[in-house]
């Protein structure tokens, strides 16, 4: 006999599909006309069908509804939702994109995010009470990267495809990739001094004896892993280079590498003998996301930084990203989008908002966290940036584009990630046997999911408010002499934005499209054989002094004295 069912997974199963429809509907004007992208509209869902609100999602109840379930969903959700992302992410920046900007990258990664860390630190030590210094760095740690699935929203979306140059679109989104798997080293530098501790100076909290903790309770937590384990600088020093370096971010990257370039063959082998189908080819980084973040997850390393390498190398050669392109990829686009519709709605049900205002337990309040809030979007981003970017002239050509890439560095399902991760690195909250510990487990978790609250509203704001204000100035949007060319699929398909139809040709010509598989002054989407007494640097000089015409003319003309296209 039928009966109903109105269990959890139904329920998720009908509201995302519900959520995704409707957005569906009106996707061109929030997407184009309003520059609000999907994050925010899904966390408001999330919000207002959440426990708090509605109660009609609740993800407590999800599985067996078994008590402190909901970290590990929310860890598990986090890695699959951005690890997938990182390796679009990667492949989709032009081949050899990590070798042309080493040096980019490397100030990116090393003194902008340790300003960021330490600002982001000393921020959150100034406005929540009862939290030491380095609980404050393993908090802002958490928070320092910068999100990589909304940072790709403001590098790839429809606002900067009119007004943000292509060089800084690119950097962000690398960077965003990045460092998000490159946070470890200071959540376990921040989490390794605080563990080894020397214990003559620790305060243990009222009712336990030092003694008694060190004789006893520290041979149980040496067993676990977890607490103060004693050691001085000297021990979280060893561990942090040995764990923290050479296994999680150096393994990370050889990982990456390995699965990444593995790839990059296997599909230039199968091309050739057209073994991959179009389904399979254009799912390969969905693939091999799943499967570095399974590979990673079981060594414990970060499968985040090996998801991005991932990407890269994949591309390294730019036949991927060229091969997608000609193929009109809307897959990846598709999953993108998927995977932000589930993990921001997932995350708008599960805010903490009952540990926003708790002053008697963790000092926090709904007034310290709107000064925190501010104060992290001014001081975290922006004085690092403003202070390297000089160092950055290919990529950020002066202030203005350097107070863009400062300003827009949101914080997002990275930071629950990291927080959700730390969990595992501390006691519970009350079990720990210092203050201190005790304290940063309490405050971490309110402190961090406000922060992405915030992040998320204000700067899923921000491009509105900006773009009004360029309408306001009469900003025009970025024309290039070499806009790239689409060919139409469908007449009904949306006009992209910076772009104009062409009608005879049956085409699209879109200016500082993001999307170009090959950096340089060849033509994008063709690369051919150099095996002419012809060097690459005479090549190079003559298509850059020609019109893009006379630059395809020439080409094809080369191309058909070697026999015709041949891929490097």
């Amino acid at each position: 006999m039928p009966e109903l069912d109105v269990s959890e997974l139904n329920v998720v199963i009908a509201v995302l599909g519900t959520f995704i429809v409707a957005y569906g509907f009106l996707s061109v004007k929030i997407k184009q006309v309003w520059y609000l992208g999907e994050a925010l509209p899904a966390v408001l869902i999330g919000i207002i069908l959440g426990p708090i609100s509605s109660k009609f999602l609740d993800a407590e109840r999800w599985g067996s509804a078994a008590e402190g379930q909901q970290e590990a969903i929310t860890l598990g959700l986090c890695r699959i939702v951005i690890g997938v992302q990182l390796v679009i992410a990667g492949f989709q920046l032009p081949a050899k994109y990590q070798q042309t900007r080493w040096k980019e990258m490397a100030i990116c990664l090393l003194p902008v995010m340790t300003i960021m860390w330490i600002c982001t630190s000393l921020c959150i030590l100034i406005t929540i009470p009862k939290l030491s210094f380095l609980a404050a760095l393993v908090i802002g740690s958490c928070v320092t990267c910068t999100d990589p699935i909304l940072s790709q929203a403001v590098a790839k979306g429809p606002f900067s495809d009119k007004f943000v140059p292509r060089a800084l679109r690119e950097i962000i989104s690398s960077e965003a990739g990045a460092n998000d798997g490159f946070g470890f080293p200071f959540l376990l530098l921040a989490t390794y001094l605080i563990r080894h501790a020397d214990l003559e100076g620790v305060k243990f909290k009222q009712g336990v004896s030092a003694a008694v903790e060190t004789a006893a309770h520290l041979l149980k937590r040496e067993e676990a892993g977890v607490g103060r384990l004693g050691g001085g600088i000297s021990k979280a020093m060893e561990q942090w280079i040995v764990e923290g370096w050479l296994y999680i971010i150096v393994m990370s990257v050889v990982i990456g590498i390995i699965i990444g370039y593995g790839s990059m063959y296997v599909i230039k082998f199968g091309l050739r003998r057209k073994w991959i189908d179009s389904e399979s080819f254009l799912l390969w980084p969905t693939a091999i996301g799943l499967f570095t973040i399974g590979i990673c997850g079981a060594l414990g390393t970060d499968d985040l930084l090996a998801c991005f390498v991932a990407g890269n190398a994949l591309n390294w050669n730019g036949q991927y990203l060229e091969e997608s392109e000609k193929r009109h990829d809307e897959v990846n686009s598709c999953v993108d989008v998927l995977l932000n519709f589930g993990g921001f709605m997932y995350i708008g049900t599960i805010f903490p908002w009952s540990e926003f205002q708790m002053p008697d337990v963790t000092g926090i309040t709904v007034g310290r966290l709107f000064i925190l809030g501010l104060l992290i979007m001014i001081f975290r981003r922006i004085p690092a940036i403003f202070l390297t970017y000089k160092l950055m002239p290919n990529c950020v050509k002066d202030w203005k584009e350097a107070l863009f890439m400062g300003y827009f560095g949101p914080i997002g399902i990275g930071a629950v990630f990291y927080v959700e991760h730390t969990r595992h690195l501390f006691p519970k909250p009350g079990e720990a046997k210092t203050d201190e510990e005790n304290n940063l487990t309490r405050a971490m978790i309110p402190v961090v999911y406000w922060l992405v609250f915030f992040s998320i509203i204000f700067h899923g704001l921000s491009i509105p408010a900006l773009d009004a204000f360029y309408r306001w100035k009469g900003v025009q949007p970025i024309v290039e002499e070499e806009p790239a060319e689409i060919r139409v699929l469908s007449d009904n398909d949306t006009l992209p934005t910076n772009a104009y139809a062409n009608p005879k040709r049956n085409s699209v010509i879109v200016h500082n499209r993001f999307s170009r598989p090959v950096s340089g002054a060849l033509p994008e989407l063709y690369r051919w054989r150099r095996d002419s007494g012809e060097s690459l640097d005479t090549l190079k000089t003559n298509a850059g002094e020609m019109g893009y015409a006379e630059k395809l003319e020439y080409m094809r003309r080369y191309g058909e004295e070697k026999g015709g296209p041949q891929r490097i």
